[in-house]
């Protein structure tokens, strides 16, 4: 196969490649490949990474059934299309293409997305709809260009605790299980910590103090700094907690408290998370226990 090394744009669409032409690396100047409609299986780590000036690339209406690790070498990539596939996860790697912005994978077998997706600070339109996610990581939260989710069609029942950080214009979650505003009364008896979650909090309220001693002292201990790094914080007194002790589910109005200009289901499920059953006790709060069948 001879191909003009100046190509910039290529369409191999519609063939029976099972996997990238080799003759693909020379191609140092491409930077929209076509490759749809094939009967791609793996892709050749090696062609894949010598297209480093890549920013578009569709790989719809393959038999992928894994992203090699070696995508993230693509750091020009802006837009990449893997549709209709049989995907059943990215490789975290997939998280390391700081250009891209637009992530297309609809009608795989998608299982969870990394949780390393907050890296991905460009991503401004996510379409994942018709797979199998029952869970969006807490990390896509940290999207703050995130303007369009299409997560419609899969096993979704809660969204991440900081979907109002997200600037989400459109919400697309029909045909998931998603949780229903069913309250039944509940009164919990207060528990007893173990010794580290008692120690962690401790720890944790005396490091907002920049007099302590032991915020001082804690920079020499990394793996204490790791461990406290992993806390969640209350969403009730918003003090500080190393387990997910109490997970509890706020409905949320998708137009009026997260701003979202479309989104077809008017009120939305959003996790919470609780330090005690004394906040949960509390009054003042629209925080439900979650209770699934």
């Amino acid at each position: 196969m001879y191909i003009n090394a100046q190509l910039e744009v290529l369409n191999l669409g519609n063939n029976d490649f099972e996997d990238i032409p080799v003759v693909l690396q020379h191609l140092k100047k491409l930077l929209k490949l076509h490759l749809f409609g094939n009967a791609l299986k793996n892709l050749n780590s090696n062609v894949l990474g010598s297209m480093q000036q890549l920013t578009f690339l569709n790989l719809n209406n393959n038999l992928l059934t894994e992203l090699p690790p070696e995508i993230s070498r693509l750091e020009a990539l802006q837009v990449l299309s893997v549709c209709n596939n049989q995907l059943q996860n990215f490789p975290s790697q997939i998280c390391n293409l700081p250009k891209l912005h637009e992530l297309r994978a609809s009608h795989n077998e998608l299982e969870s997305l990394p949780l390393e997706i907050g890296f991905l600070q460009n991503l401004s339109k996510l379409y994942i709809s018709q797979n199998k996610i029952k869970e969006l990581p807490e990390g896509l939260g940290k999207l703050r260009k995130l303007h369009l989710l299409d997560i419609a069609g899969n096993e979704l029942r809660i969204f991440p605790t900081e979907m109002h950080n997200i600037p989400l214009k459109e919400l697309y979650c029909e045909a998931n299980p998603l949780l229903e505003e069913v309250p039944v009364h509940s009164v919990q008896e207060e528990e007893i910590l173990s010794l580290k979650e008692l120690c962690a909090r401790l720890v944790m309220k005396e490091v907002k103090d920049k007099s302590s001693n032991i915020r001082h002292r804690i920079r020499y201990f990394k793996g204490v700094r790791e461990l406290l790094s992993q806390a969640s914080r209350c969403s009730v007194c918003s003090d500080a907690f190393l387990n997910t002790w109490l997970e509890c589910v706020r409905f949320v109005k998708a137009g009026k408290d997260l701003k979202i200009n479309k989104c077809n289901n008017p009120v939305i499920p959003v996790r919470a998370l609780l330090c005690s059953y004394k906040c949960f006790n509390s009054e003042g709060h629209s925080f439900y226990g979650v209770a699934f069948p």
